[in-house]
């Protein structure tokens, strides 16, 4: 990174770039965030500007030169957009492609591309690797393949120096959109039954926003990556009735029901292997899952009704 520039963050009112934001500022870095509302985060000014808005993308970046961009910006997650599919094409996909397009021409040093471990699909209960095959079940999978895919491409061939990071279920007290992790530590703070009718022995893996914020920057910072992918998870593995264990130590009295079965809305996947990015990155996760679930609970139990 270089601190006389600053960095575009995209999707910076959103759970990971919000992390992003806050991870830039704890390192002095200056940053110019945008996403589709103007807000503040932070106390930081987040501007209004569309991804798919290329004029707009263009005026903005015109203004001064930059050090690298983190795109976070995006529809995010195969629960959102189900009934209008072409809004994740076009923001997704087109939106990345703006990005590309704005780094080539403006000679960007760095571009950090937020994909997602979805792009391996439904592969079954067996150990990933960054050479797994791409095989989405979702169009916002899909999305991702193609956004790595863009990445990888203008890198080649427009010596671009681009970088994709394949975050697992990010979590995190910000996080507005379906999240079975936090709807459970909802449910025991005001002391109602949580059940769901699947769940029971299925496998996820979650990953703290600061974690992945840690992650994201580091990959801007690095100064020679060999390659174009990394998978990014907080490295362990739990089953859905080990989660809700994790989430009665915080609350003994909370009371979590869930039937066998696999989340309708994940696929299946075994232990993403994160060997690369601790290699080349430096990257290990710091936060604990008790200990985020702890958080997530004290700042949820504090938000406004």
């Amino acid at each position: 990174m270089n601190g006389q520039y600053p960095i575009l963050v995209t999707g910076a009112a959103g759970l990971v770039g919000r992390a992003v934001l806050r991870r830039l500022t704890a390192l002095k870095q200056a940053f110019v965030a945008i996403d589709r509302i103007a807000v503040h985060v932070d106390g930081a000014l987040v501007a209004a500007a569309d991804l798919t808005d290329g004029h707009r993308l263009h005026a903005l970046v015109r203004r001064q030169p930059l050090a690298g961009i983190i795109h976070c910006g995006a529809i995010s997650g195969p629960m959102l957009g189900k009934d209008n599919p072409f809004s994740i094409v076009e923001t997704n996909i087109v939106g990345t492609a703006n990005l590309l397009e704005i780094a080539r021409i403006h000679a960007i040093p760095r571009f950090v591309f937020c994909s997602s471990c979805s792009v391996y699909g439904s592969p079954g209960n067996v150990p990933i690797t960054e050479h797994a095959p791409l095989r989405p079940t979702s169009v916002y999978g899909a999305s991702k393949v193609a956004g790595e895919q863009l990445v990888a491409a203008y890198s080649a061939e427009h010596r671009l120096d681009g970088v994709s990071l394949r975050l697992s279920w990010v979590y995190g007290p910000e996080r507005t959109t379906d999240c079975l992790l936090r709807d459970m530590v909802r449910a025991a703070i005001a002391e109602r039954p949580f059940s769901r009718p699947w769940g029971k022995g299925f496998p996820r893996q979650y990953i703290h926003a600061d974690d992945a914020a840690v992650a994201l920057v580091a990959a801007l910072g690095t100064s020679s990556l060999p390659r174009t992918e990394y998978a990014i998870t907080g490295d362990r593995v739990d089953t859905l009735d080990e989660v809700a264990e994790l989430v009665r130590s915080v609350f003994p009295k909370s009371i979590i029901s869930l039937g066998s079965g696999v989340d309708p809305l994940d696929d299946l996947q075994g232990r993403i292997d994160i060997r690369a990015a601790r290699r080349d990155l430096g990257f290990a996760p710091v936060v604990d899952l008790r200990d985020g679930i702890q958080g997530l609970a004290e700042r949820l139990s504090s938000a406004p009704p």
